[in-house]
């Protein structure tokens, strides 16, 4: 074998290569967990129940671990009235303290991402420690053209 057929090979192979991992990381670009998050922290500064079905998988594989709520929340209409029961109302209303996260992480797993964060809830000019706060785990999973929570999990410092 020659040393020109060596390096047509190597270019194939490295031109091969380069495409299979643009398809990978165009696959992968489809899924922001910033972007996500970001929507559901909005459904929490405008306590509009109606993003609840935009947000989170419309049916009864649903579930929700509420850091307020003893056991399982299951399925989209225990969720919207868990929601309900929060004061959240159709179209919103003014809540009298905030919800945000800080150190959003996600692991991509095909069409399926898990989100970890830390959430706190009261009011951001205070001190952490003053606010109501802890971990949480969001699951995502793809439903059609785009990702849905799944799974959602809270826990209180």
């Amino acid at each position: 074998m020659t040393l020109v057929t060596l390096g047509r090979r190597a270019g194939l192979t490295l031109a091969i290569l380069l495409v299979a991992l643009m398809g990978v990381s165009s696959a992968q670009s489809d899924f922001d967990a910033h972007a996500l998050v970001a929507r559901w922290v909005h459904l929490w500064r405008t306590y509009d129940l109606d993003l609840v079905d935009e947000l989170f998988l419309a049916d009864d594989r649903l579930t929700y671990f509420s850091s307020e709520k003893k056991g399982l929340v299951r399925g989209i209409d225990a969720v919207r009235e868990h929601h309900r029961g929060f004061g959240f109302v159709p179209g919103g209303k003014a809540p009298e303290q905030q919800l945000w996260v800080d150190d959003v992480q996600a692991d991509r797993f095909g069409d399926t991402a898990v989100v970890t964060a830390i959430w706190y809830f009261g009011d951001p000019s205070r001190p952490a420690s003053e606010n109501q706060r802890g971990p949480m785990t969001m699951v995502y999973v793809r439903d059609g053209e785009t990702f849905r929570i799944a799974h959602l999990h809270f826990a209180n410092y």
